[in-house]
């Protein structure tokens, strides 16, 4: 073999060798990423208004939603950051396993779905208060509240909601395909608010300051939600080996 050949047959393989390791690094890391288990989950109980139209008919709420807030909670809401009156609903929650904490979390925006939008998804509202009559930052238009949480798209730039107004606005206003509309990305939205309330800002769970009027304790809209945190998961409910009456 000539002088330039065994140059030009080393090149290829000097440049080969890292693709290959590359291409190995990859696979490795996918393997890696495969091979983390998902946290333990248990299936949240039904809201009493979740029970009555099961019963009479209309949208109720689906089992799956469970696991996508479940999957959405960051570790600070399963820790001890968690404001205290969390126990006003949840008396055992600090001394709770984390799959017990999940699954309150899931019965709680069950709740606050039940109480927001009746569990529909695709519900839209626009609100006659002054502090809600406002103009969108991301629409342009004024403020209109949609889907399980009733949340907006200038959720998008607040809290890096995954909605796209750009897709949205092409397709009618109750399209289940619009992204506002969608369970997945309306409750993660409503997850990653959550989290920004309690964790980031340190306010309680109830607030006159809380994003959402069904959390604002002496309000109608909070009797509303009140009421559909009477099922609490049982863990919930159990101190020291003995229930704990809910408040």
């Amino acid at each position: 073999m000539n002088r330039g050949l065994r140059v030009a047959v080393a090149l290829v393989v000097g440049m080969a060798a890292p693709i290959v390791a590359a291409g190995c690094g990859k696979h490795e890391a996918q393997a890696t990423a495969a091979a983390v288990p998902a946290p333990a989950m248990k299936p949240a109980p039904p809201t009493p208004i979740d029970t009555k139209k099961a019963e009479v008919g209309g949208p109720t709420w689906d089992p799956e939603w469970d696991k996508i807030v479940e999957l959405a909670l960051p570790p600070a809401m399963l820790s001890g950051q968690v404001p205290h009156d969390v126990r006003r609903f949840c008396p055992a929650f600090y001394g709770m396993a984390e799959d017990d904490k999940r699954a309150f979390w899931a019965y709680f925006f069950q709740a606050l779905a039940g109480a927001e939008a009746g569990l529909e998804p695709t519900v839209q509202a626009k609100h006659a208060q002054p502090e809600m009559a406002v103009k969108d930052e991301v629409t342009g238009h004024q403020s209109r509240t949609s889907g399980l949480l009733q949340l907006t798209y200038g959720d998008q730039k607040r809290y890096g909601c995954d909605f796209d107004w750009d897709h949205d606005k092409k397709l009618k206003i109750d399209d289940p395909d619009r992204t506002i509309l969608q369970p997945k990305n309306n409750l993660e939205c409503g997850v990653k608010i959550l989290d920004h309330q309690l964790i980031e800002k340190h306010k309680p769970l109830l607030s006159s300051s809380g994003y959402w009027s069904t959390l604002r304790p002496g309000t109608v809209s909070y009797r509303v939600f009140a009421k559909q945190m009477t099922n609490v998961p049982a863990a919930c409910r159990v101190a020291g080996g003995r229930k704990v009456a809910s408040r």
